[in-house]
């Protein structure tokens, strides 16, 4: 009798990572973006053409800067795979008393580890060794082009906000508008995060107001510098 399949928020964590991290990305640098330029005295079209370039240079920064990332993390565990492969050819006893010590120190008695490992290791030698000894398995496993869609996804679904804030609002209430509506995207994102993960909501909520408020503060600042001193 099969039971039924349980479903684990570790199934998500490759794209739910790089999905958060590209609308947080995108929400924050484009706001801050269009904040500086406001700040610095620019055009309603000037904010709104920084905000476009920089929608379209961070979507395509964050895939590219994700699939190299995580392809270099892939290409890594095709090199340990192969190594193992090598291995269980070269010296298979070694691999069958490598995979039972491991199982020992998980606490099982050294008969039963040894019954456990020639099992394992009789149905998928190579499974077994990746997910045991490697910490492989397919739940986890990299793959760098769905991180890098869900991140250029993401990051234009979050930078879109703001400028879609900024197209609405009349030129002289940009700052505000802007810095509102980031903070409130900021929250729920926190909070939406916080909750498919399965961590506490509003401590996550108010991390990433702060920092968001913190990032959006500071390039004001500069902006408003900027425009004191050129």
């Amino acid at each position: 009798m099969q039971g039924n399949a349980e479903h684990h928020r570790t199934e998500r964590t490759g794209w739910l990572r790089a999905a958060v991290l590209g609308a947080n990305d995108g929400l924050l640098s484009t706001a801050s973006l269009l904040l500086g330029v406001a700040a610095a005295h620019g055009s309603h079209s000037n904010v709104l053409v920084a905000g476009v370039a920089g929608l379209v240079a961070g979507a395509m920064s964050m895939a590219a800067g994700e699939y190299v990332s995580v392809h270099s993390q892939a290409d890594t565990e095709k090199a340990d795979l192969a190594r193992e492969r090598v291995e269980l050819k070269n010296d298979n006893r070694g691999e069958h008393m490598e995979l039972a010590s491991i199982y020992v120190g998980r606490g099982l008695d050294p008969v039963l580890a040894r019954q456990v490992a020639d099992q394992l290791m009789t149905h998928d030698a190579l499974g077994a060794h990746a997910r045991d000894e490697l910490g492989i398995s397919e739940t986890l496993k990299a793959r760098p082009t769905q991180a890098a869609l869900a991140s250029a996804f993401s990051f234009a679904v979050g930078a879109a906000m703001p400028l879609a804030v900024a197209v609405m609002a009349p030129h002289q209430d940009i700052i505000v508008a802007v810095s509102g509506a980031t903070l409130l995207f900021l929250a729920l994102l926190g909070t939406v995060a916080a909750r498919a993960g399965g961590a506490p909501m509003a401590r996550s909520a108010v991390r990433v107001t702060f920092w968001g408020a913190l990032a959006m503060g500071t390039t004001a600042g500069v902006g408003a510098l900027f425009s004191v001193l050129v």
